[in-house]
């Protein structure tokens, strides 16, 4: 039987743990929250979305007003399938960092509501918030008409 032993000097010792703590540091700073979306301004939080009142403070992230209550509460089940409309509505939502494909089949609450601070709106422009077990798992703005349209949380 061999038995190998050696000794680290000072300086490799401190080397090695200050290395260790600066690789710390930097996962720390890199690796994002759960629930939570870095934007240039903000940080916007996806979760904690318990009612409508939720629903409406989450538009609020955004610099989105609503006018009182929702227009509509409702749950629905996202489908098993996505259909070619539903698959570019998830294009949206890959967009915005969200994805419905994990959801299929999954009951889930949505919030409808009147925005009323929109730029340049020549309608009812109308705000979807999808919340699964407290967190917003997709959404959007839209406006139908002849000048209708569907864009993400933030208007792009």
């Amino acid at each position: 039987m061999f038995v190998y032993s050696f000794r680290a000097s000072s300086l490799k010792a401190f080397a090695t743990i200050s290395l260790a703590l600066a690789i710390l540091v930097t996962l720390i700073l890199t690796v994002p929250s759960y629930g939570a979306i870095e934007t240039d301004a903000d940080v916007i939080s996806y979760a904690g979305v318990k009612n409508s009142q939720d629903a409406a403070n989450f538009l609020k992230q955004f610099g989105w007003s609503v006018s009182g209550d929702p227009v509509e509460t409702v749950e629905i089940k996202v489908p098993s399938e996505f259909d070619s409309v539903f698959t570019e509505y998830n294009e949206i939502q890959k967009y915005q960092g969200l994805d419905l494909g994990k959801y299929r089949r999954k009951n889930v609450t949505r919030y409808t509501f009147e925005i009323t601070n929109y730029p340049d709106a020549t309608g009812t422009v109308l705000a979807s918030v999808i919340v699964y077990k407290g967190n917003v798992i997709a959404g959007d703005l839209c406006q139908s008409g002849a000048n209708g349209f569907v864009v993400g949380f933030d208007g792009k």
